[in-house]
């Protein structure tokens, strides 16, 4: 496994990547880093 994708919202609450010894790849921040990104274009 090369990373592991926290696909509910609750769920980065509980594992961060402080406590994971995997990249952390939360899906939430990721939509709104890209929602951000496309309504500043």
């Amino acid at each position: 496994c090369d990373a592991v994708v926290l696909g509910c919202t609750e769920i980065p609450l509980l594992v961060n990547q402080e406590n994971s010894s995997l990249p952390i790849l939360d899906s939430t921040r990721l939509l709104a880093r890209a929602a951000l990104k496309e309504a500043t274009r």
